[in-house]
């Protein structure tokens, strides 16, 4: 049986990193986790190929060549999925589709035979019995949350490492959170599930084998989501680490909540945690309220977010714009919010019903849904009724994407954060990348484009008066390049 896997090709956003994968001699910022995962659990007999359209486009010959295609995507994945299914169906490829996206909306692919609905583990048995008898179903539904210590390690040979900024490992599955604008739940359940601490360290055992040095994204809804299992897990990253002397280096989606447990926060440090991803949302507590993100809520957010930093990790922040509750004048908090919280990496977007939510159910019941996400949260673009004007919110969340990263505010930003964070845990290799990257930030960002003397200033003044955070203040001027050419294009 010959099996090609295919991811299909992501817009420019937040996320895709595309703006520097040049300054750091790459193709894209992670590989395909999840078609790797499901690789793992084919037949071994099987020949499989892995065409990842971020890498390379679509060959006819890799088409030709396969029995069956396998294909997974998020929403964000939409338009390219369409392009890759027409192809299959012209080539008379049966195509088999599972993930995010066609969980949440397979409707609307009627070009697609097949799907797996919800996770795969439990499943893939019959899915494979069906492929090698030539009796394929239509569907294939996960009837439950399967156990996580049974998904095997990612078949890491179907890549070249070298493609990729990060890495991706999985350990747990599931938030115990109902924010109502999440599709978290629907996708992978309200009850953290996790693999052996052992399990992951064998996965990142397989990684640092194979020759990865570099950054490892433990790609879970909420690393914290199960604290006791995270706790152990990190225990043994720490083992492991003084075991093997790995050089990679993590970061991980969280909760705010991380930040009153300083134990963990030290754990993480100390097992090679760089930065955490948090939903903060908003500074508004009316709209934390109207969206259920009640561990934000009766807290300081920027203090939060300072006690985390302090203890060595950097924080990146996920915000939303356009809540029924939101004020007038919330563009000019979620400004002020972020510069003085030194949020440096602050991803803004507009809120989306996402399908199946408990936000998208609302708007339906209330008749105000107009059309499906396109996934993109940095799309200038909403798909419901707003209470405030609906030109209102876009040209605002424009100006205040473009003013964030403006290099004076930008820099601004840079400085505020550096002053609370506080380098700490084991120190992680400069790869050659790196060098190639800081070389190119010289000329890119220190002549050639706008901002040029905020560089200087934040190069020269963080060399000098504080050498330990220079490698983080040069990793981010040079992400800042990506943020502001997104932010440009809205």
């Amino acid at each position: 049986m010959n099996v090609l896997l295919v991811y299909p090709r992501s817009p420019d956003t937040f996320w895709s990193f595309r703006h520097v994968l040049k300054f750091v001699s790459r193709k894209a910022a992670f590989p395909p986790l999840g078609l790797l995962t499901v690789a793992a659990m084919l037949p071994r007999g099987w020949n499989l190929r892995l065409a990842d359209l971020n890498i390379a486009p679509l060959a006819d010959e890799a088409l030709h060549w396969a029995d069956c295609v396998f294909m997974s995507g998020m929403i964000v994945h939409r338009e390219s999925a369409h392009e890759v299914a027409a192809r299959c169906a012209l080539l008379g490829k049966p195509v088999i589709a599972g993930g995010p996206l066609f969980t949440t909306g397979h409707e609307a692919f009627p070009e697609i035979p097949h799907f797996v609905l919800g996770e795969a583990e439990d499943v893939i048995g019959l899915l494979v019995a069906d492929l090698e008898r030539g009796a394929l179903q239509p569907l294939y539904r996960a009837a439950g949350w399967p156990d996580l210590r049974n998904t095997p390690v990612p078949r890491w040979d179907l890549i070249n490492l070298r493609d990729y900024v990060t890495m991706p490992v999985q350990f747990s599955r599931g938030c115990p959170y109902n924010c109502e604008f999440c599709d978290i739940w629907v996708t992978n359940g309200r009850v953290p599930r996790t693999k052996a601490p052992a399990q992951v360290v064998r996965e990142l055992e397989a990684l640092r084998l194979a020759g990865w040095r570099d950054m490892v994204f433990i790609v879970d809804d909420n690393f914290i989501g199960n604290r006791r299992r995270a706790r152990e897990l990190l225990r043994e990253l720490i083992a492991w680490r003084e075991r093997v002397r790995p050089e990679m280096g993590f970061l991980t989606e969280a909760s705010v909540n991380l930040a009153d447990d300083p134990e963990l926060c030290e754990l993480m440090v100390r097992a090679g945690f760089k930065k955490v991803f948090l939903g903060l949302e908003t500074p508004s507590a009316e709209g934390l309220d109207e969206c259920g993100k009640r561990q934000n809520s009766k807290r300081d957010l920027s203090a939060t977010v300072k006690t985390i930093q302090r203890a060595g990790l950097e924080v990146m922040g996920g915000f939303i714009v356009g809540f029924d509750s939101d004020p007038m004048d919330i563009f000019k908090r979620q400004f002020e919010f972020i510069q003085q919280s030194g949020v440096v990496t602050a991803m803004v977007g507009l809120l989306n019903a996402l399908p199946q939510t408990d936000l998208y159910r609302r708007l339906t019941r209330e008749g105000r849904i107009l059309a499906d996400t396109c996934g993109n949260n940095t799309d200038a673009a909403i798909n419901f009724i707003t209470r405030l004007d609906r030109d209102f919110l876009i040209s605002g969340y424009r100006e205040l994407m473009r003013k964030l990263y403006e290099p004076r505010h930008y820099y601004r930003r840079i400085r505020i954060f550096l002053r609370s964070y506080v380098p700490q845990g084991p120190t992680t290799r400069i790869s050659a990348a790196e060098v190639k990257a800081f070389l190119r930030s010289l000329w890119v960002l220190g002549v050639w484009q706008s901002g040029r003397f905020s560089y200087w200033a934040l190069f020269w003044s963080t060399l000098l008066s504080s050498p330990k955070k220079f490698r983080a203040a040069m990793e981010l001027s040079i992400l800042g390049l990506h943020f502001r050419r997104v932010a440009g294009k809205l």
